[in-house]
Protein backbone atom coordinates (compact mmCIF):
# COMPACT_ATOMS: atom_id res chain seq x y z
CA UNK A 1 0.00 0.00 0.00
CA UNK A 2 1.33 3.74 -0.99
CA UNK A 3 2.23 6.15 1.51
CA UNK A 4 -0.62 8.60 0.54
CA UNK A 5 -3.44 5.72 1.71
CA UNK A 6 -1.16 4.84 4.67
CA UNK A 7 -1.09 8.88 5.79
CA UNK A 8 -4.95 9.06 4.96
CA UNK A 9 -5.95 6.52 7.69
CA UNK A 10 -3.16 7.60 10.38
CA UNK A 11 -4.67 11.07 10.12
CA UNK A 12 -8.03 9.31 11.09
CA UNK A 13 -5.87 7.44 13.88
CA UNK A 14 -4.61 11.20 15.16
CA UNK A 15 -8.46 12.49 14.81
CA UNK A 16 -10.21 9.57 16.90
CA UNK A 17 -6.92 10.41 19.34
CA UNK A 18 -7.96 13.78 20.26
CA UNK A 19 -11.19 12.84 21.39
CA UNK A 20 -9.49 11.40 24.69
CA UNK A 21 -8.00 14.75 25.61
CA UNK A 22 -8.16 15.87 29.35
CA UNK A 23 -9.69 12.41 30.31
CA UNK A 24 -6.53 9.70 29.07
CA UNK A 25 -3.44 11.26 31.08
CA UNK A 26 -0.80 9.94 32.21
CA UNK A 27 -1.65 7.83 29.46
CA UNK A 28 -0.78 9.06 25.90
CA UNK A 29 -3.52 10.13 23.58
CA UNK A 30 -3.79 7.08 20.88
CA UNK A 31 -6.53 6.34 17.98
CA UNK A 32 -6.58 2.82 15.85
CA UNK A 33 -8.39 1.97 12.48
CA UNK A 34 -8.57 -1.68 11.36
CA UNK A 35 -8.59 -1.79 6.93
CA UNK A 36 -9.58 -4.63 4.68
CA UNK A 37 -9.55 -3.88 1.03
CA UNK A 38 -9.90 -0.14 1.71
CA UNK A 39 -13.22 -0.35 3.95
CA UNK A 40 -12.51 0.89 7.62
CA UNK A 41 -14.26 -1.76 9.39
CA UNK A 42 -13.10 -0.95 12.82
CA UNK A 43 -12.36 2.29 15.20
CA UNK A 44 -11.41 3.01 17.97
CA UNK A 45 -9.68 5.58 20.15
CA UNK A 46 -8.40 5.51 24.79
CA UNK A 47 -11.19 6.94 25.58
CA UNK A 48 -10.50 7.13 29.69
CA UNK A 49 -7.54 6.44 31.70
CA UNK A 50 -7.51 2.75 33.40
CA UNK A 51 -9.85 1.87 30.81
CA UNK A 52 -9.37 -0.24 27.30
CA UNK A 53 -6.77 0.86 24.86
CA UNK A 54 -7.45 2.07 21.02
CA UNK A 55 -6.88 -1.44 19.73
CA UNK A 56 -8.60 -2.84 22.03
CA UNK A 57 -11.64 -0.35 21.47
CA UNK A 58 -11.06 -1.08 17.80
CA UNK A 59 -11.34 -4.57 17.65
CA UNK A 60 -14.53 -4.33 19.81
CA UNK A 61 -16.22 -1.67 17.07
CA UNK A 62 -15.74 -4.64 14.18
CA UNK A 63 -19.43 -6.03 13.30
CA UNK A 64 -19.74 -9.25 13.80
CA UNK A 65 -20.35 -10.16 10.08
CA UNK A 66 -16.40 -8.77 9.66
CA UNK A 67 -14.94 -10.14 12.34
CA UNK A 68 -13.30 -13.17 9.89
CA UNK A 69 -11.61 -10.19 8.11
CA UNK A 70 -9.67 -9.47 10.71
CA UNK A 71 -6.64 -11.57 9.94
CA UNK A 72 -6.49 -9.74 6.47
CA UNK A 73 -6.90 -6.36 7.45
CA UNK A 74 -4.38 -3.95 8.96
CA UNK A 75 -4.12 -2.10 12.15
CA UNK A 76 -3.29 1.65 11.74
CA UNK A 77 -2.29 2.85 15.03
CA UNK A 78 -0.72 6.31 15.98
CA UNK A 79 1.36 4.90 19.00
CA UNK A 80 3.39 1.73 19.16
CA UNK A 81 1.23 -0.85 20.73
CA UNK A 82 1.85 -1.56 24.44
CA UNK A 83 4.40 -5.01 25.22
CA UNK A 84 3.24 -4.78 29.17
CA UNK A 85 1.09 -5.69 31.72
CA UNK A 86 -0.13 -1.77 33.39
CA UNK A 87 -3.84 -1.47 34.30
CA UNK A 88 -5.20 -3.58 30.69
CA UNK A 89 -3.21 -6.24 29.00
CA UNK A 90 -0.64 -5.50 26.15
CA UNK A 91 -2.33 -4.37 23.33
CA UNK A 92 0.67 -5.91 20.95
CA UNK A 93 -0.64 -9.59 22.37
CA UNK A 94 -3.70 -8.93 21.30
CA UNK A 95 -3.21 -8.11 17.89
CA UNK A 96 -0.81 -11.20 17.70
CA UNK A 97 -3.81 -13.38 19.40
CA UNK A 98 -5.79 -11.91 16.61
CA UNK A 99 -3.63 -12.21 13.40
CA UNK A 100 -4.26 -9.22 12.14
CA UNK A 101 -2.40 -9.34 8.77
CA UNK A 102 -0.40 -5.92 9.69
CA UNK A 103 0.47 -3.25 11.49
CA UNK A 104 1.00 0.50 10.60
CA UNK A 105 2.34 2.93 13.44
CA UNK A 106 3.00 6.50 13.42
CA UNK A 107 5.81 6.41 16.15
CA UNK A 108 7.39 4.16 18.89
CA UNK A 109 6.32 4.59 22.16
CA UNK A 110 9.18 6.59 24.48
CA UNK A 111 8.20 4.48 27.99
CA UNK A 112 10.93 2.34 28.95
CA UNK A 113 8.48 -0.37 29.41
CA UNK A 114 7.08 -0.21 25.57
CA UNK A 115 10.01 1.34 23.44
CA UNK A 116 9.93 -1.11 20.88
CA UNK A 117 9.29 -4.16 22.67
CA UNK A 118 5.45 -3.88 20.97
CA UNK A 119 7.31 -3.82 17.48
CA UNK A 120 9.72 -6.77 18.36
CA UNK A 121 6.60 -8.46 19.53
CA UNK A 122 4.54 -8.47 16.64
CA UNK A 123 7.30 -8.84 14.40
CA UNK A 124 8.10 -12.11 15.87
CA UNK A 125 5.09 -13.08 15.17
CA UNK A 126 5.54 -12.98 12.04
CA UNK A 127 3.07 -9.21 11.34
CA UNK A 128 4.64 -6.81 9.48
CA UNK A 129 5.07 -3.70 11.23
CA UNK A 130 5.42 -0.16 9.17
CA UNK A 131 7.01 2.58 12.10
CA UNK A 132 7.06 6.49 11.16
CA UNK A 133 3.85 7.52 9.26
CA UNK A 134 2.57 10.99 9.82
CA UNK A 135 5.65 10.65 12.82
CA UNK A 136 5.94 14.28 13.49
CA UNK A 137 2.01 14.95 13.45
CA UNK A 138 1.44 11.98 16.34
CA UNK A 139 4.31 13.19 18.22
CA UNK A 140 3.54 16.54 18.47
CA UNK A 141 -0.24 15.46 19.58
CA UNK A 142 1.39 13.74 22.15
CA UNK A 143 4.39 16.18 23.31
CA UNK A 144 3.21 16.45 26.81
CA UNK A 145 3.90 12.72 27.53
CA UNK A 146 6.71 12.26 25.16
CA UNK A 147 8.46 15.13 27.59
CA UNK A 148 7.57 13.44 30.51
CA UNK A 149 9.26 10.40 29.38
CA UNK A 150 12.31 11.81 27.44
CA UNK A 151 13.45 14.82 29.36
CA UNK A 152 11.81 13.45 32.81
CA UNK A 153 9.96 16.74 33.12
CA UNK A 154 6.32 18.25 32.86
CA UNK A 155 5.67 19.87 29.42
CA UNK A 156 5.83 23.47 30.41
CA UNK A 157 3.22 26.12 28.11
CA UNK A 158 4.03 29.89 29.43
CA UNK A 159 1.24 32.25 29.24
CA UNK A 160 0.76 35.94 29.13
CA UNK A 161 -1.65 38.77 28.36
CA UNK A 162 -0.08 41.91 27.87
CA UNK A 163 -1.13 45.08 26.30
CA UNK A 164 -0.48 46.79 23.14
CA UNK A 165 2.81 49.17 24.29
CA UNK A 166 4.12 45.11 26.05
CA UNK A 167 3.21 45.59 29.33
CA UNK A 168 1.65 42.62 32.01
CA UNK A 169 0.21 45.25 34.47
CA UNK A 170 0.50 48.32 36.57
CA UNK A 171 2.78 46.96 39.42
CA UNK A 172 1.46 45.90 42.64
CA UNK A 173 -2.06 46.18 41.51
CA UNK A 174 -4.39 43.88 39.64
CA UNK A 175 -5.03 44.99 36.09
CA UNK A 176 -7.10 43.76 33.51
CA UNK A 177 -6.18 42.88 30.15
CA UNK A 178 -8.01 40.18 28.53
CA UNK A 179 -11.26 40.22 27.09
CA UNK A 180 -14.22 37.93 28.25
CA UNK A 181 -13.42 35.89 24.55
CA UNK A 182 -9.92 35.12 25.39
CA UNK A 183 -10.98 34.19 28.96
CA UNK A 184 -12.94 31.64 27.61
CA UNK A 185 -9.71 30.50 25.41
CA UNK A 186 -7.36 30.48 28.36
CA UNK A 187 -9.34 28.51 30.40
CA UNK A 188 -10.06 25.98 27.70
CA UNK A 189 -5.89 25.94 27.66
CA UNK A 190 -6.05 25.21 31.64
CA UNK A 191 -8.32 22.19 31.24
CA UNK A 192 -5.56 20.52 28.67
CA UNK A 193 -2.82 20.78 31.41
CA UNK A 194 -2.20 18.49 34.39
CA UNK A 195 -1.30 21.82 36.50
CA UNK A 196 -1.29 25.55 36.60
CA UNK A 197 1.00 27.43 38.55
CA UNK A 198 1.72 31.08 40.00
CA UNK A 199 4.45 32.63 42.06
CA UNK A 200 3.65 34.54 45.16
CA UNK A 201 3.35 37.93 44.31
CA UNK A 202 0.67 36.90 41.62
CA UNK A 203 -1.10 35.00 44.00
CA UNK A 204 -1.13 38.36 46.80
CA UNK A 205 -1.86 40.89 43.72
CA UNK A 206 -4.36 39.05 41.74
CA UNK A 207 -5.99 36.60 44.11
CA UNK A 208 -6.73 34.13 41.38
CA UNK A 209 -9.04 31.72 41.15
CA UNK A 210 -7.41 29.32 38.56
CA UNK A 211 -10.34 27.52 38.07
CA UNK A 212 -12.20 26.66 34.43
CA UNK A 213 -15.29 28.15 35.38
CA UNK A 214 -15.49 30.01 31.41
CA UNK A 215 -14.88 26.37 30.05
CA UNK A 216 -16.37 22.78 30.41
CA UNK A 217 -13.12 20.85 31.08
CA UNK A 218 -11.47 19.13 33.75
CA UNK A 219 -9.71 21.63 36.07
CA UNK A 220 -5.59 21.38 36.24
CA UNK A 221 -3.76 20.62 39.85
CA UNK A 222 -3.62 24.40 41.11
CA UNK A 223 0.28 25.13 42.11
CA UNK A 224 1.31 27.74 44.22
CA UNK A 225 5.35 29.10 45.10
CA UNK A 226 5.02 30.35 48.14
CA UNK A 227 8.59 29.91 50.09
CA UNK A 228 7.27 31.73 53.15
CA UNK A 229 3.58 31.26 53.06
CA UNK A 230 2.44 34.67 52.75
CA UNK A 231 -0.95 33.55 51.10
CA UNK A 232 -3.69 34.46 53.52
CA UNK A 233 -5.88 31.02 53.63
CA UNK A 234 -8.86 34.08 52.87
CA UNK A 235 -7.30 33.42 49.46
CA UNK A 236 -9.40 31.65 46.23
CA UNK A 237 -5.99 29.11 46.20
CA UNK A 238 -6.87 27.63 49.69
CA UNK A 239 -9.87 27.99 49.26
CA UNK A 240 -10.40 24.12 48.93
CA UNK A 241 -12.46 24.41 45.46
CA UNK A 242 -10.39 22.43 44.32
CA UNK A 243 -6.99 20.74 44.64
CA UNK A 244 -3.84 22.72 45.37
CA UNK A 245 -0.35 22.10 45.86
CA UNK A 246 1.71 24.60 47.76
CA UNK A 247 5.45 24.42 47.05
CA UNK A 248 7.44 25.80 49.77
CA UNK A 249 10.32 25.87 51.81
CA UNK A 250 8.74 24.44 54.97
CA UNK A 251 6.21 22.18 56.00
CA UNK A 252 2.50 23.55 56.03
CA UNK A 253 0.15 24.70 58.60
CA UNK A 254 -2.27 21.80 59.85
CA UNK A 255 -5.68 21.55 58.61
CA UNK A 256 -5.18 23.32 55.46
CA UNK A 257 -7.07 22.63 52.75
CA UNK A 258 -3.91 22.51 50.31
CA UNK A 259 -1.03 20.27 50.04
CA UNK A 260 2.36 21.62 50.62
CA UNK A 261 5.39 20.39 49.35
CA UNK A 262 8.81 21.38 51.05
CA UNK A 263 10.84 21.62 48.42
CA UNK A 264 14.53 20.77 48.79
CA UNK A 265 16.98 23.73 50.71
CA UNK A 266 14.08 25.69 50.07
CA UNK A 267 15.15 26.32 46.70
CA UNK A 268 12.50 27.81 44.20
CA UNK A 269 14.79 28.10 40.99
CA UNK A 270 13.24 26.59 37.50
CA UNK A 271 14.97 23.18 37.91
CA UNK A 272 13.70 22.17 41.66
CA UNK A 273 9.92 23.77 40.55
CA UNK A 274 10.25 21.18 37.74
CA UNK A 275 11.15 18.07 39.85
CA UNK A 276 9.21 18.72 42.80
CA UNK A 277 5.97 18.67 39.45
CA UNK A 278 7.64 15.48 38.23
CA UNK A 279 7.84 13.82 41.50
CA UNK A 280 3.83 14.81 42.16
CA UNK A 281 2.90 12.76 39.00
CA UNK A 282 2.10 16.18 36.97
CA UNK A 283 2.92 15.97 33.15
CA UNK A 284 2.50 19.40 31.65
CA UNK A 285 1.54 23.12 33.82
CA UNK A 286 0.25 25.96 32.54
CA UNK A 287 2.90 29.02 33.72
CA UNK A 288 0.65 32.37 34.62
CA UNK A 289 2.89 34.45 36.15
CA UNK A 290 4.21 36.75 37.33
CA UNK A 291 6.85 38.17 34.90
CA UNK A 292 9.81 37.42 36.97
CA UNK A 293 8.92 33.74 36.80
CA UNK A 294 7.94 33.41 33.32
CA UNK A 295 11.21 35.50 32.44
CA UNK A 296 13.16 33.14 34.65
CA UNK A 297 11.56 29.83 32.68
CA UNK A 298 12.88 31.54 29.25
CA UNK A 299 16.06 32.42 30.86
CA UNK A 300 16.43 28.50 31.59
CA UNK A 301 15.69 27.33 27.97
CA UNK A 302 12.87 25.12 30.83
CA UNK A 303 9.92 26.20 28.23
CA UNK A 304 8.00 24.31 25.24
CA UNK A 305 5.08 26.76 24.02
CA UNK A 306 4.82 30.32 24.93
CA UNK A 307 1.38 31.39 24.09
CA UNK A 308 0.53 35.05 24.43
CA UNK A 309 -2.56 37.08 24.00
CA UNK A 310 -2.11 40.72 23.10
CA UNK A 311 -4.62 43.49 23.84
CA UNK A 312 -4.21 46.20 21.14
CA UNK A 313 -6.70 48.57 22.73
CA UNK A 314 -4.60 49.07 25.83
CA UNK A 315 -1.71 51.52 26.33
CA UNK A 316 -0.25 51.03 29.77
CA UNK A 317 2.14 52.82 29.36
CA UNK A 318 4.43 51.83 32.40
CA UNK A 319 4.27 48.90 34.82
CA UNK A 320 5.65 45.19 34.70
CA UNK A 321 7.13 44.56 31.32
CA UNK A 322 6.05 40.92 29.51
CA UNK A 323 8.49 38.72 29.33
CA UNK A 324 10.31 38.33 26.24
CA UNK A 325 10.34 34.84 24.47
CA UNK A 326 14.19 34.65 23.35
CA UNK A 327 16.01 33.61 20.45
CA UNK A 328 14.91 30.30 20.67
CA UNK A 329 11.24 30.89 20.30
CA UNK A 330 9.85 30.04 16.78
CA UNK A 331 6.14 31.26 15.93
CA UNK A 332 4.07 28.21 15.50
CA UNK A 333 0.41 30.29 15.32
CA UNK A 334 -0.93 33.30 15.39
CA UNK A 335 -4.65 34.38 15.09
CA UNK A 336 -7.18 37.18 16.63
CA UNK A 337 -9.99 36.30 19.10
CA UNK A 338 -13.55 38.06 19.01
CA UNK A 339 -12.20 41.28 20.59
CA UNK A 340 -9.47 41.46 18.12
CA UNK A 341 -6.92 40.58 20.44
CA UNK A 342 -3.59 39.24 19.18
CA UNK A 343 -2.60 35.84 20.18
CA UNK A 344 0.85 34.51 19.26
CA UNK A 345 2.02 31.10 20.10
CA UNK A 346 6.01 30.11 20.18
CA UNK A 347 7.25 26.72 20.51
CA UNK A 348 10.86 26.61 21.76
CA UNK A 349 13.17 25.25 18.92
CA UNK A 350 15.92 24.09 21.54
CA UNK A 351 14.28 23.02 25.25
CA UNK A 352 16.67 22.39 27.84
CA UNK A 353 15.53 18.68 29.51
CA UNK A 354 15.48 19.78 32.91
CA UNK A 355 17.65 17.36 35.47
Amino acid sequence: MNAPVHETYMRRCLQLAALGAGRVAPNPLVGAVLVHQGRIIGEGYHQQFGQAHAEVNCLASVAPADRPLIPASTMYVSLEPCAHFGKTPPCADRLVTEKVAAVVVACRDPFAAVNGKGIEKMEQAGIPVTVGVLEAEAAWQNRRFFTWHTAHRPYVVLKWAQSADGWLGRAGQRTAISSPASQRLVHRWRSEEAAILVGTNTALIDNPRLDVRHWPGPAPMRVLIDRHLRVPATHHLLDGSQPTLVLTAAPGPAGSAATYHPLPDGRTDVPALLQALYQQGLQSVLIEGGGQLLQSFIQTGLWDEARVITNQALQLGAGVPAPLPGLAAQLHQHFETEANEQVHIWRNTNPAAGR
